[in-house]
């Protein structure tokens, strides 16, 4: 039976095959929506590969060897190329992205009627679905989901856009109170906003037998985990420093990104190589035994929107260490979660060393985040999407 509504998930977020955790959460929500009874999706993953000569660099060649079309985990996605100038060309990706689907999104439109575009990233997947929007005449939606709130806005020439696009959208989405807030603050209108929460699957993340987990790691004593992109603004490197005044624990960052080797050797000079520990991309299906083998979770980023590693961590049995950023106060709410701290690398060793001293009930750790389910994300974006349709029938 055909499916009364057809969405067009836009998102430059979104796993593949040489990346298969990559926006992994965009694809849950996805899935979630596509699941249900009256929603058909099709996901335009937009794949950004520089102009010659640049193209011929090694790093893209996994990108340009992924397929056009394919069903990706029973979602059906397309990848079309969009020029990427790297470095300098931020304000240009939504043009760019936007011309190189059109031809796409028009064929698609005239086989199945598309009834309204989901953008999943601020930007530059929001601008760029206002483009789409105004050559077909479809509502769209945009979620926010942190740096591309807190980021690109500063960068020239997407400010603009974001609250242009944000002024056209039939809805906006935040994955977090406080990252409402911020939107509002930038000149969106609060009215359109609906906070959204992630999604959580408690048959994965879950209370462990943390010993017998951290036998599996090979690690006694102490465990304090990291799952976080290795980027400047995620400050890894505090809680390096901060590893100094814990002892005898080690430090696991689950994670790639262009500044592990700037941490690597913070770690060699500090002495605490044999106790730190990168162990790169985990495998999305490994992630829960080591987060549920960890005493403690850290993150001390500059900005953050609601961090999926957070809510992951609290329904581990994992209590969670983290900067007074986003939504960490959505989820921080009293001491059985764990602590908000300063970025100071002794705040946080006497945060963690409090939590190391008088571990937290598992249990009670997990009843933080009992309500986040992908069913409740997916029944909210069913919600969502519905006024979003009838906006451009009323």
């Amino acid at each position: 039976m055909a499916k009364a509504y057809h969405i067009l998930t836009l998102s430059t977020l979104f796993p593949n095959a040489t990346k298969p955790n990559f926006g992994i959460f965009v694809e849950r929500q996805t899935a979630g929506l596509a699941k249900r009874d009256d929603f058909d999706v099709t996901v335009i993953n937009p794949l950004g590969i520089p102009p010659w000569p640049l193209h011929n660099l090694s790093r893209y060649n996994d990108l340009k060897a992924l397929p056009y079309h394919e069903n990706w985990r029973g979602l059906n996605i397309y990848r079309p190329h969009f020029t990427l100038i790297p470095n300098v060309g931020g304000k240009y990706n939504p043009y760019f992205i936007a011309k190189a689907i059109l031809p796409l999104v028009k064929k698609l439109h005239a086989e199945k009627p598309f009834d309204a575009i989901d953008a999943e990233f601020f930007y530059p997947d929001g601008p760029a679905a206002m483009l789409i929007s105004t050559e077909l005449g479809l509502p769209y939606s945009i979620k926010s989901r942190g740096a591309d709130i807190h980021h690109w806005p500063s960068v020239s020439g997407c400010k603009e856009q974001i609250v242009k696009a944000a002024h056209h959208a039939s809805g906006l989405l935040a994955v977090s109170e406080a990252l409402k807030r911020d939107m509002i603050a930038l000149g969106m209108d609060g009215d359109k906003i609906m906070v959204h929460y992630t999604g959580m699957d408690h048959s994965r993340f879950h209370p462990r037998d943390r010993a017998a987990e951290k036998r599996k790691l090979n690690v006694t004593g102490p465990l304090i985990i990291c799952v976080a992109a290795l980027i400047e603004r995620k400050n890894q490197h505090i809680i390096i420093e901060a590893l100094q005044h814990i002892p005898n624990a080690t430090l696991m960052f689950a994670g790639m990104g262009p500044a592990r080797a700037k941490f690597e050797s913070l770690a060699a000079q500090l002495g605490l190589s044999e106790r730190v520990q990168f162990l790169g991309a985990v495998d999305h299906d490994a992630l829960p035994n080591i987060i549920a083998a960890a005493d403690v979770s850290c993150l001390v980023s500059e900005s953050e929107g609601l961090a999926n590693a957070w809510v992951e961590s609290l329904a581990s049995g994992t209590p969670i260490v983290l900067s007074d950023v986003g939504g960490a106060r959505e989820l921080v709410k009293d001491e059985s979660a764990g602590y908000i701290v300063e970025r100071d690398s002794q705040q946080v060793a006497d945060a963690i060393n409090k939590l190391l001293a008088e571990p937290r009930d598992q249990a009670e750790v997990a009843q933080n985040v009992a309500y986040f389910s992908w069913d409740i994300n997916a029944e909210k974006m069913d919600a969502h999407l519905r006024k979003v349709i009838e906006s451009k029938l009323s």
